[in-house]
């Protein structure tokens, strides 16, 4: 599997590129602000084709830049119907205005074609599978994506911000929930095999092994615990 991975834009927001192997098509996950250029560079240096984009949610550091991807390539857009208003309303998503002078750089609305996630799913693009974890608590609609391991390649877990390394996300915009965020850990997150690579929305890799034993949130709520106070929260 090729996955490849940049940090985009004013918030460092990770958006990665996935396909089977290099010349083949693949999915674009989280294109974020002004991740255009990256996502054009990415697909000529390895030669891909997209078949779709994959949003984890609505924030638009993840999807500022969903608009003009789609449309250079025709593609749908996945995003989870709990989530998708913050694609045409950004500022009702983060209960703020995110300041003029960004919003002048960016293309707010919808694709022309988008398709919502649903909990459970199984997206079958590019010839791979992404099963789908419904995990609000950053937001009402979020969404991890994670794929099998395959042969040598162990399954590698597309978090979001739900889980980072040595973090998670925070609960303290619109449609966020603490209690949720807790849950969706313990219920999405604490069941992967500790040889699961997470890639998330912010920051380095990590694996679950790694965070289930070193993530002070990951293991308060291992515990039972789950107060939530033991480190700071990134994501916007």
């Amino acid at each position: 599997m090729l996955i490849a991975g940049f940090p985009a834009g004013a918030w460092g927001t990770n958006c990665y590129v996935v396909a089977p192997a290099a010349g083949e098509e693949c999915v674009i996950i989280d294109p974020g602000h002004q991740a255009t250029q990256g996502v054009e560079e990415t697909l000529k240096k390895h030669r891909l084709k997209p078949v779709a984009v994959v949003l984890t949610h609505g924030h638009i550091d993840h999807v500022a830049s969903v608009v003009p991807v789609c449309g250079a390539h025709d593609v749908p857009a996945w995003i989870h119907p709990e989530d998708r208003y913050m694609m045409s309303d950004p500022e009702k998503a983060l209960g703020r205005s995110i300041g003029m002078p960004l919003m002048g750089e960016l293309t707010v609305g919808e694709p022309d074609d988008v398709r919502e996630l649903a909990d459970g799913a199984t997206l079958k693009l590019a010839g791979m599978d992404f099963s789908v974890a419904h995990a609000p608590g950053h937001t009402k609609g979020s969404v991890t994506f994670r794929t099998p391991a395959l042969a040598d390649v162990p399954p590698v877990f597309f978090s979001g911000d739900l889980l980072f390394a040595g973090s998670i996300g925070r609960t303290d915009l619109p449609g966020g929930s603490h209690a949720e965020i807790l849950e969706s850990l313990g219920r999405v997150c604490l069941p992967l095999d500790d040889s699961t690579v997470v890639l998330s929305g912010h920051g380095p890799q990590t694996t679950i092994g790694r965070e289930r034993a070193t993530n002070p949130y990951l293991r308060e709520v291992a515990a039972g615990l789950g107060d939530g106070t033991a480190a700071p929260r990134r994501g916007m």
